[in-house]
C-alpha cells in the first residue's frame, strides 16, 4: 500500500486524532504487526509519547518519532534555537525501513501542509518527494473552507496526491453547526475531492481510550484509504 500522511490544515485541527483512531482500529480489527506508524518529527512532548502511552508496536519505540527537539516551535527555528542542524537523513532512513518492513504505514505530519520541515521544505513538499498518499484533516469551525481549499491548492503546486478530507468535530456542535462551519457538498465542489467522514466530538476520556477511538475510525470511508474492514457493521445505531 502507498504510505498514508496524515496532515491537515492548521495546527491542532485533529491531525493526531485521526492518526490514533486509525491505529486504534487496525490494532483492534486488521494484523497489528502489518502496520508502521511514524511522526515525521515533533518540537516538544507530544505525539510520540502519545503513541507508546496508548499502544503497543511492533516496531521499535525509536522509530515513531526519529527527529525531536525539545523547542515546541517550527522545526527550522527550534534548531536554531537548540543549536542543532536540521537534518532529515534520520527521517528518511526510518521512512524507508517502516515502509520497506510493513504492510501499511501512517505518517502523522506536522502542523498544516505549509507549515516548515526544513528551511527550504515544506510538510507539502516531503509529502510529494516521498511519494506518500495524503488525507487532509479539515476541522469543523468557521474558516474551515476557506483552509481547506488553500491547503488542497497547495497540494496540488507540489503534486502531493490527497485521497480525500476527514472533517472533525473539536468540540460538541449541532448538525445545524457542522453544516453551516463546513458544508460537505460546498467542500467537495471547490476542492474535487470526497469528504471521507467525520470524526464525532470525543471528550478527553475517549481520546485516550482504544475502544472509543476505533469507533471513531469506524464512521470513516476506510475501504478509500486502503484499510481492510471487518464484516459486520462497527458503527452504533
Amino acid at each position: 500500500m502507498i504510505p498514508l500522511l496524515i496532515t491537515g490544515t492548521d495546527t491542532e485541527v485533529g491531525k493526531t486524532l485521526l492518526t490514533t483512531a486509525l491505529i486504534a482500529y487496525w490494532q483492534q480489527y486488521c494484523d497489528p504487526a502489518q502496520l508502521g506508524v511514524m511522526k515525521l518529527m515533533q518540537a516538544g512532548e507530544g505525539d510520540g509519547e502519545l503513541y507508546q502511552q496508548l499502544f503497543d508496536f511492533a516496531q521499535p519505540a525509536e522509530t515513531l518519532v526519529p527527529l525531536k527537539f525539545q523547542t515546541p516551535i517550527a522545526p527550522p527555528l527550534a534548531a536554531e534555537r537548540e543549536g542543532r542542524s536540521l537534518d532529515l537523513t534520520p527521517v528518511w532512513q526510518t521512512y524507508q525501513q517502516l515502509t520497506q518492513t510493513y504492510t501499511q504505514v501512517i505518517v502523522e505530519g506536522v502542523g498544516g501542509l505549509g507549515s516548515p520541515m526544513t528551511h527550504e521544505l515544506t510538510v507539502a513538499d516531503i509529502g510529494a518527494m516521498w511519494r506518500m498518499m495524503a488525507v487532509l484533516v479539515v476541522p469543523i469551525r468557521l474558516g474551515a473552507v476557506g483552509q481547506a481549499v488553500a491547503n488542497v491548492a497547495l497540494a496540488r503546486q507540489v503534486k502531493l496526491p490527497l485521497r480525500g478530507l476527514v472533517l472533525n468535530c473539536p468540540e460538541p456542535l449541532t448538525p445545524e453547526q457542522q453544516a453551516d462551519w463546513a458544508p460537505i457538498e460546498l467542500l467537495m465542489k471547490l476542492t474535487h475531492l470526497p469528504v471521507l467522514g467525520t470524526l464525532p466530538y470525543l471528550n478527553e476520556g475517549d481520546r485516550y481510550n482504544r475502544a472509543s477511538l476505533a469507533q471513531a475510525a469506524a464512521h470513516l470511508d476506510l475501504a478509500y484509504l486502503g484499510i481492510p474492514t471487518p464484516r459486520i457493521s462497527l458503527v452504533s445505531s
